[in-house]
């Protein structure tokens, strides 16, 4: 008995431990973790009906939340879009004027990385895991894993994606989106006092 009495005291002891640091670290790794442009990020996040965490977590793992950030490939800008599929955006979006160099601009470059990623997951019927992997990988690629069996489409399955790039990329988003809810308590609002004048 007084072995299951200590024990117990012990597990106790360990959870309240294990809950006050966490407590006390969140302000550190927020700082760890912080959500640059977070005023454009809510916007273009509202403007498309998109949880705000996600776009965060995608800027980040794109482009580290650096404006001038350009790829092997040639994407560019916060959320990492392609000069082709900017014009392709731009032009779907009703704007006239399009210069490549246009995606250097923060908040031009989230409302219409934003814009696509709506658009990737109205494609997909609303499943995030597959909207991310076309965002990586393209479109036209994940509609044919998809045709063909290749993948079912399931966070679950993400080791059947065929691009270990893709993969990644889409594992990264979602432990980087769950580190951000967590961090900020679920609530958008808490990352900058800011946001509440929206």
């Amino acid at each position: 008995m007084p072995n299951r009495l200590a024990a117990s005291r012990f597990l106790w002891l360990a959870l309240v431990a294990v809950l006050l640091a966490a407590f006390l670290l969140k302000p550190a790794l927020r700082r760890l973790f912080p959500i640059p442009y977070a005023r454009e990020i809510a916007a273009a996040a509202q403007e498309n009906a998109l949880d705000p965490f996600l776009l965060a977590a995608l800027v980040r793992v794109e482009s580290g939340f650096n404006p001038r950030a350009v790829s092997s490939r040639g994407a560019r800008g916060l959320m990492q879009v392609m000069p082709d599929t900017g014009q392709w955006i731009a032009s779907q979006m009703g704007w006239s004027a399009f210069d490549p160099d246009d995606l250097f601009e923060p908040e031009l470059n989230l409302r219409m990385g934003a814009w696509y990623l709506r658009a990737l997951l109205d494609q997909f019927d609303g499943r995030p895991v597959v909207a991310l992997a076309a965002y990586n990988a393209g479109r036209t690629r994940v509609q044919e894993w998809l045709a063909q069996g290749r993948w079912d489409g399931r966070e679950e399955t993400l080791e059947d994606i065929p691009f270990g790039e893709t993969r990644h990329h889409v594992r990264r988003v979602l432990t980087t989106l769950e580190t951000y809810r967590w961090l900020y308590d679920g609530s958008f609002q808490q990352v900058s006092p800011d946001l509440n004048r929206m």
